[in-house]
């Protein structure tokens, strides 16, 4: 083989490898044909919001000349360039940057990060979520209105009894702890690329409405982590999804992005309205951030669209390994890592893990036993053609 072969059978390789990964095409809802055929949807659907809000915010600046907290806070404006990208591409919320970033790397109280990710997701994660229903992109719309609901009782409980209670590097340690070891089970899972997914939740409400509650009692607890670190109910909802109904990342990423949009506007308003209004320094660090995060949200959302689902798993392997160790560093340089601590972190990974495990074993047993096998229970199951809706992929360049 000639070098010239060799080299134009390398770039073949590598364009198949991007296109397969980064290019896949949009996965669309169903009825969704008007939306494609627009060539200009991607950009007025990030547009839109991002004018809306750019409206809004120089006005705001003008008026009080508040121009000048960039000087200081200069910082989180670039945290929050690439932490919006990855907030609308991937199911890791906004404050899954912020918060720690905050925290850990310039010392910043939990309840100011907590208090600032819940002010700025409610401008970023809810532009994205204009551009993802703007687009058609396709959600798991029962997972939505279900965890939404419970995340709303979540948030206030969390809110009012629970991150009260807490200290600072508890609240620093514990959200990166769970959330590595889904990120440990999600990787496990996919070591069979192959293994088949669905895109929406099959035989639902099932016997006793027993999905249906999964959904809820997912939202519920998501609600409780969002009130402690921000952001919480975009992943729950994410892992119940992908481990125990075993619906495809390309579906349940967009659908996190939009549950969080909710779930943090609720988070903001309990705050602002119910508990005295949040942090004052938060809104300072809102005033620089809010010109980036409106573009970056929305545009993470048109860029994870395209990306094979293992690619979006990959963002949650990649970032949740890199808080953790991040999170451990830091603590310990601060001297705040003690053995109590320690152990803490520990068994949270660990007993996050088997939790993880086992919620993957139950949604492995729903697919072979359940979703797909003709003859499993008769009271909830039929065949997986019959569950299975037609669906609508239309693959654009």
């Amino acid at each position: 083989m000639s070098d010239a072969d060799y080299n134009m059978k390398k770039s073949s390789s590598a364009g198949s490898f991007m296109a397969k990964y980064f290019l896949e095409g949009q996965l669309l809802g169903e009825g969704k044909d008007v939306i494609a055929a627009d060539p200009y949807r991607r950009a007025k659907g990030i547009l839109a919001p991002a004018i809306f809000f750019h409206l809004l915010w120089w006005s705001y600046m003008i008026k009080h000349n508040h121009f000048s907290l960039f000087e200081d806070k200069w910082y989180m404006t670039v945290t929050m360039i690439f932490g919006s990208m990855i907030a609308g591409a991937t199911s890791e919320g906004g404050a899954s940057v912020a918060f720690p970033v905050m925290t850990l790397a310039f010392d910043i109280t939990p309840v100011v990060a907590r208090d600032f990710s819940f002010m700025i997701q409610s401008c970023g994660m809810t532009a994205a979520m204009f551009t993802i229903f703007y687009m058609g992109v396709r959600i798991e719309e029962r997972s939505f209105t279900y965890c939404s609901f419970g995340g709303l009782f979540g948030m206030i409980i969390g809110l009012e009894e629970i991150a009260p209670k807490m200290t600072p590097p508890q609240k620093k340690i514990g959200f990166v702890s769970i959330w590595f070891a889904f990120a440990f089970s999600l990787f496990w899972l996919n070591r069979n690329i192959g293994r088949h997914v669905h895109l929406e939740i099959q035989n639902f409400p099932g016997v006793y409405h027993w999905r249906a509650l999964s959904l809820i009692v997912a939202g519920f607890i998501g609600g409780i982590f969002s009130s402690v670190a921000g952001s919480g109910i975009d992943i729950c909802s994410f892992a119940t999804l992908t481990l125990l109904f075993r619906i495809s990342e390309k579906v349940a990423t967009p659908t996190s992005v939009c549950l969080m949009a909710i779930n943090t506007c609720i988070g903001f308003g309990w705050r602002q309205f119910y508990m005295g209004g949040v942090a004052p320094e938060s809104w300072e660090f809102l005033a620089v951030c809010v010109p980036v995060v409106v573009f970056g949200a929305p545009f993470g959302s048109v860029l994870g669209s395209y990306c094979h689902r293992l690619v979006l798993a990959a963002f949650v392997y990649v970032t949740d390994t890199v808080q953790i160790i991040a999170a451990y560093v830091i603590v310990n340089n601060d001297g705040k890592l003690d053995t109590e601590l320690l152990v803490t972190g520990i068994l949270c990974i660990v007993f996050g893990a088997i939790f993880f495990t086992g919620f993957s074993h139950v949604g492995m047993y729903l697919l072979d036993k359940v979703d797909v096998d003709h003859n499993g229970n008769p009271n909830e199951v039929d065949s997986k053609t019959a569950n299975d809706k037609e669906l609508t992929r239309v693959t654009v360049g």
